[in-house]
């Protein structure tokens, strides 16, 4: 993984559009979740982190949400933050992008005070995250059709 660079998106629009093309590639095309529902009014104000070759080549993304944004979809704690919307592009897998992007994103919960950060994983990834130190809760639901369960890590 020596070529993969992680980047927070901070306010280049180039960046941000990088990495919601990578989202629609996965979760639009790939998943075949709505793309009505794949961006959403948390995006605005989201924490987008963006893995990249060192060519420039866009491999994943992730976010993170923080504060208020976090709290409504946590259940209203504003000292979690909330990863989503992780995303690595097919010929990317199995290199350690998506491990590199959740350390990122948790990187940036730390620096906002965070003590913890929930997430919805997608079932088939409940063993990725577990590898990552996340533990499920709760009972399994659908999202956009996709069964999920809750997990958090305590930072």
């Amino acid at each position: 993984m020596s070529a993969v660079h992680v980047l927070r998106v901070a306010e280049d629009p180039a960046d941000l559009e990088a990495c919601f093309a990578v989202r629609k590639d996965v979760f639009v095309a790939e998943q075949g979740v709505p793309e009505d529902i794949e961006y959403d009014a948390y995006d605005a104000g989201a924490v987008h982190v963006l893995a990249v070759r060192e060519d420039g080549v866009p491999l994943g993304t992730g976010r993170l949400l923080h504060g208020a944004a976090a709290a409504a979809k946590n259940g209203g704690d504003p000292a979690v933050g909330s990863l989503g919307r992780l995303a690595v592009t097919r010929a990317a897998r199995g290199l350690g992008v998506g491990a590199a992007l959740v350390r990122a994103i948790e990187d940036a919960a730390r620096a906002r005070g965070l003590t913890a950060v929930d997430l919805h994983a997608q079932t088939h990834a409940l063993g990725f995250y577990e590898r990552l130190g996340y533990e499920a809760y709760g009972p399994e639901f659908p999202d956009a059709g996709i069964p999920h369960r809750a997990m958090r890590r305590v930072l």
